[in-house]
């Protein structure tokens, strides 16, 4: 289907706003009146470049306060409606977005409504232009589409019909099934976007908390079913009001955008993409390494030095099924100059087919520089920046990274490690929303509730996501503090490593004078309060610095390292079916690792 969305979806002018929108791959564009009146472009001048950058303009909007006013205030509707008219015949466009009235002096009288309704399309149509009558959630009469479509269909003019919009719909918790009841051909424009569930103001909500479909709560797949029932021929449009959004670069913005309208058709079963390969594992975790640190802290984790890379300054670290791969030659014209996490290779049955879905939805695909020996790893670039490779290890009917290694003799004591068991990847604010979209429709991983956290100097946000198995974890944080707030502890990455006896780690790390991250007396004080725990193992608790959680499933047990850089190593074990991530004891880890780098 032909794909639009609105220019108050991005930041940034209204050129370049046009410009972001073409080449991302929109059809077309809905222009926001507030976007024509603020560009020093003429409405011809409009014209002619969206024209030239390929893009229809779907839709002029909005035009408020019509229907159901005094004869007074209908006559000055009335001039102000044709110069609307004459702006949007310069611009091209030959419909117009009519929002249901929120003035004071708007009558509940739908016969009224529909009578005033139908005069504005006679002018419009003497135009060439039709009209598109939306009922807003906060209306003063007319707040329901069903109810709106009541009036249009009283009104009964050929350049009258009904624009429909997700989220005045779904966040009035209608039922969007009677939407099968209006014919398609008067379903003039149908505008999308969704939203997380919050309890407030439905005007708050939607001016500052919209987002792009498959980022939210809403069922917005569900209401496109019902309105591709009835025989709708337009566009899918995007009308989304967020503030992190238009302040969020323009044109990566628009490619998530689209993004999001991609994976709705196939939930919609209405376009063939590559099926989903959901990840099974993770074959290693790469770090930028520019000295001697984080050797050292492998090695007391027990960790060996396996393999180093043919051609490349790398090195392969292992303990069970777990691999680290250090890499010396990424440095400051790289982007790490210090410590910290570069790539992830994820496990896949065909990484072929992985490719080939995170190309289809747009996720940028990395070039690879690599030798004539070099193993083909196909990678592309997660919203943080962190690449993606998509592996087959040691499998008898694909190359296998790990060749391209040259053996070395293990020489560390193992200390109870046996996989990754998840990644923690740290996202700039305005990327949030957009690695949820990206790894739930790329890599098709199950997004999780989204959490507030405490954090010292503020809030940290964090949403986990993984596959339904649990075999791949990643949890996705952003800090929501001021750069100068504070140290930055939350901005750190870290990876959490399965131990089969978290308790002998711990007191390996102990010996090997390595101590976990110090926790507070206090919080163990809090545990035994909350918990009915063993008392020798409340003790080994305190002893060993180890955190404590437990879910309907299990229990949890976790240390944390000293942080090198921008990384630290999470130990975890996970017993009985426990699912989460010791989310409780979050601020007390954030705390402590502040306190660390005063």
């Amino acid at each position: 289907m032909r794909t639009s969305i609105a220019t108050v979806c991005l930041s940034g002018t209204l050129e370049e706003k046009l410009t972001a929108i073409a080449a991302a791959g929109f059809d077309g564009v809905e222009i926001f009146e507030n976007d024509l009146l603020a560009s020093p472009l003429s409405p011809e001048r409009i014209r002619d470049r969206a024209a030239e950058l390929g893009l229809a303009i779907d839709l002029f909007q909005p035009f408020r306060d019509v229907e159901a006013v005094p004869e007074d205030l209908l006559a000055r509707t009335l001039r102000r409606a044709e110069k609307k008219f004459a702006v949007m015949e310069r611009l091209g466009a030959d419909l117009m977005l009519v929002c249901s009235s929120v003035s004071p002096a708007a009558l509940d009288d739908d016969a009224l409504a529909a009578e005033q309704l139908r005069l504005l399309a006679e002018r419009a149509a003497a135009h060439g232009i039709r009209i598109a009558y939306e009922a807003l959630a906060w209306g003063r009469h007319v707040n329901t589409y069903d109810h709106a479509w009541r009036i249009v269909r009283q009104a009964d003019h050929p350049a009258l019909g009904i624009c429909l919009d997700s989220f005045h719909i779904l966040s009035r918790g209608s039922d969007p099934k009677g939407i099968e009841e209006i014919p398609g051909e008067k379903i003039f424009f149908l505008q999308l976007a969704d939203a997380p569930l919050m309890a407030m103001d439905v005007l708050q909500w939607s001016r500052h908390y919209r987002c792009f479909p498959g980022q939210g709560g809403l069922d917005v797949a569900g209401l496109l079913e019902h309105v591709l029932r009835t025989g709708y021929e337009g566009p899918l449009s995007l009308e989304v009001f967020n503030d992190v959004f238009r302040q969020g670069d323009t044109a990566r913005t628009a490619v998530d955008a689209l993004r999001s309208l991609i994976a709705l058709e196939e939930a919609a079963g209405r376009t063939d993409l590559p099926a989903p390969v959901v990840p099974t594992g993770f074959a290693f975790a790469e770090l930028a390494s520019t000295g001697p640190e984080l050797p050292a802290l492998l090695t007391e984790l027990g960790f060996a030095r396996t393999g180093r890379h043919h051609s490349k300054p790398v090195e392969l670290w292992e303990q069970g099924d777990a691999r680290i791969v250090l890499n010396s030659g990424l440095d400051a014209t790289t982007g790490h100059p210090e410590p910290a996490l570069a790539a992830i290779g994820l496990e896949t049955s065909d990484p072929a087919a992985s490719a080939g879905r995170a190309r289809a939805l747009l996720a940028p695909v990395l070039p690879r520089h690599r030798a004539v020996a070099d193993a083909p790893l196909d990678a592309v670039a997660a919203p943080d920046s962190t690449e993606l490779f998509f592996c087959r290890t040691e499998h008898p009917d694909h190359p296998s990274w790990t060749g391209d290694f040259t053996p070395r003799a293990a020489s560390a004591a193992p200390a109870g490690i046996t996989h990754i068991d998840h990644v923690a990847l740290t996202q700039p604010r305005h990327h949030f929303d957009e690695a949820s979209l990206f790894y739930r429709t790329v890599l098709g991983l199950r997004p999780h509730e989204s959490l507030e956290l405490a954090d010292p100097y503020g809030l940290l946000r964090s949403r986990a996501v993984s596959g339904a198995d649990g075999s791949v974890r990643l949890a996705l944080n952003v800090a929501q503090i001021r750069p100068d707030s504070g140290p930055s502890g939350s901005l750190r990455q870290h990876i959490a490593l399965h131990s089969r006896d978290i308790v002998a780690t711990a007191r390996r790390l102990w010996e090997l004078g390595a101590p976990p991250l110090p926790i507070p007396g206090n919080y163990y004080d809090d545990l035994e309060a909350r918990h009915e725990l063993d008392p020798g193992l409340h003790r080994t608790l305190r002893e060993l610095g180890l955190l404590y959680d437990q879910d309907d499933g299990g229990s949890f047990l976790h240390l944390y390292t000293a942080t090198v850089g921008r990384v630290f190593f999470e130990v975890v074990q996970r017993i009985d079916g426990y699912q989460g991530y010791g989310a409780a004891n979050a601020p007390v880890r954030l705390a402590a690792q502040h306190a660390r780098v005063r």
